[in-house]
């Protein structure tokens, strides 16, 4: 009887601790998903209240540094070594964390450091090629080390993927611009604009380049449209559009 009694307790004890990591992995996620929505919603310090408290609980928890590397990425304060850290940690433990790859060539993009940042991309790639936001990011790179053609390759890349994605056609559409494409430049601008119609940086961008072909008047348009929107347009370039269309809006 008191052998059926130990092996029992042993049970009881070893059934116990099981739903005690249970408990614990269900409680962090809950922190998990809760700074995810403060995330999304901008509301970082809040966002990175709830993944601290999901770190305390799993320090294991890819996910948790991720989103806090997310927060250290994308907030005012820039903390672009504290989301290295964290990202670099989120691979250690999951090194197939594709997402992770990306924030992290991000912000090595974001510090200059774009043979880093292109290794990331590439690493993201490997493990899914066809992941859009790669290729996105990646062409983004190129573009700041000159590299149009790869750069362009990539958001073409990108679409051939979500033929709907508004970024990657603003994106391609500045590189076309950029090589003196202004019609092809602008057919992207507007492609993008009918995917999102409330997208201002391609209203500007669009604008920039009907100025550059002399059409002031589809130039003001999109300006126009751009301002009404809250984009705030270089004083600059208002100026010099002001300048040349005999105009004042």
């Amino acid at each position: 009887m008191q052998v059926i009694s130990v092996i029992i307790i042993s049970v009881l004890i070893s059934c116990s601790s099981v739903r005690l990591k249970e408990i614990k992995s269900e409680v962090a996620e809950s922190y998990l998903k809760g700074g995810n929505v403060y995330f999304q919603k901008g509301e970082y310090d809040q966002a990175l209240l709830y993944f601290n408290r999901a770190l305390e609980i799993d320090p294991k928890y890819a996910e948790a540094y991720y989103g806090r590397g997310s927060v250290y990425c994308y907030s005012k304060k820039k903390q672009f070594e504290q989301a290295i850290s964290d990202l670099t940690k989120a691979l250690e433990i999951n090194p197939e964390y594709v997402e992770a790859y990306i924030n992290r060539g991000f912000v090595y993009g974001e510090k200059g450091e774009f043979d880093q940042a292109i290794s990331d991309f590439n690493k993201a790639l490997e493990i899914n090629p066809m992941s859009c936001e790669a290729y996105i990011n990646r062409g983004a790179v190129y573009r700041e080390k000159g590299e149009y053609g790869r750069s362009l390759s990539d958001f073409t890349k990108a679409l051939e993927i979500n033929p709907k994605n508004a970024k990657a056609y603003n994106n391609r559409g500045i590189i076309y611009g950029e090589i003196e494409q202004y019609d092809r430049a602008i057919s992207d601008f507007s492609k993008a604009l009918e995917i999102d119609p409330g997208y201002t940086l391609a209203y500007y961008n669009r604008g920039f380049f009907y100025y550059l072909k002399e059409d002031y008047d589809k130039s003001w348009n999109d300006i126009n449209q751009a301002r009404e929107s809250g984009y705030q347009i270089p004083p600059e370039f208002l100026n010099q559009l002001r300048k040349v269309s005999g105009r004042e809006k």
